[in-house]
């Protein structure tokens, strides 16, 4: 006898058993997966676009310059791209030849909300960037160490700048420090239009490692546009100017003579205003260490190196 209904059961129960064991299994292969890819790094980027200085100049400094096929209208360091096209900067980026490069990673800043949409639209992987402090520039290195496959020589590189620093520390320990203001823009050949640095933000950060006193250190933002009625009730004893573009020594001169029209701040009436016309001292880049180095040895130049 044929016991259809209890061996169709049998098989049903069997059949039911396979099944749920082959999607049981097959779900947590997926799951599996997904973290597995989840937990991947992404491929290591093969033609890099930045249209940020600083990213630039970190990864020629890692040796990912050779990934970078272009980069923005303001990146002149190191030489090597000025070899490279250029697609526009923060405000004019040119979305049109970025996209026409193929780019499989583009360097933005964190602010530009539409270029970054553009972006991720046409499926081109973005590296999101924004400075602030000093230490985000070695943090920053690192992390972009990562993201194009150079992580030790980023890290190595982290390292030099964050002894360096610290080595530039320890030789100004226990100096007089003196009050400075840095002014990193203002109309040319007038005491109008300034903008000083304010007590946040890598400049800052800077001065305050080259063993310097911010006198706009209680205004905790990275820029302060200070009036002549400001500059002289704070009284720097050193006035000191940064500028990324080179000026010719005789326009160098007569804009630190401008500041003659304030001859009772202690800065001016001692001759102590300076002005540095260096790209590294405006840029959050590798260079800061060289950038520190050159303003301490302005503010303390009886210590030397």
């Amino acid at each position: 006898m044929v016991h259809g209904g209890y061996g169709g059961h049998g098989v049903h129960n069997e059949g039911t058993k396979c099944l749920r064991f082959f999607v049981v299994n097959s779900i947590a292969f997926v799951i599996s997966l997904g973290v597995l890819l989840a937990t991947q790094p992404p491929p290591t980027p093969k033609r890099i676009i930045s249209i940020i200085p600083a990213v630039t100049e970190m990864l020629f400094s890692i040796g990912a310059g050779p990934q970078v096929i272009a980069v923005g209208s303001f990146d002149h360091y190191p030489p090597e791209v000025e070899k490279l096209q250029r697609v526009g900067a923060l405000i004019d980026p040119d979305v049109e030849r970025i996209l026409s490069l193929r780019p499989d990673l583009v360097a933005v800043y964190r602010s530009q909300a539409d270029l970054r949409v553009q972006l991720e639209r046409a499926k081109v992987p973005v590296y999101l960037y924004s400075h602030a402090a000093l230490p985000d520039i070695t943090t920053t290195i690192r992390d972009l160490g990562v993201r194009v496959g150079r992580a030790r020589e980023a890290a190595d590189l982290a390292r030099s700048i964050e002894s360096r620093i610290a080595s530039i520390r320890q030789r100004l320990n226990g100096r007089p420090r003196p009050r400075t203001l840095v002014v990193f823009d203002r109309e040319p050949l007038t005491l109008r239009g300034i903008y000083a640095s304010g007590g946040f933000g890598f400049i800052h950060d800077m001065l305050e490692a080259a063993g310097g006193e911010n006198v706009f250190a209680d205004v905790k933002q990275q820029a302060v546009q200070a009036t002549t009625e400001l500059i002289l009730a704070k009284r720097p004893e050193v006035i000191l100017e940064l500028r990324g573009d080179t000026v010719a020594a005789p326009l160098k001169a007569r804009e630190i003579a401008v500041w003659q029209a304030l001859s009772s701040v202690p800065a001016v009436r001692a001759g102590r205003v300076y002005f540095i016309d260096q790209q590294l001292t405006v840029i959050p880049g590798p260079r800061v260490a060289d950038a520190i180095d050159l303003i301490a040895r302005t503010l303390h130049p009886e210590v030397g190196k």
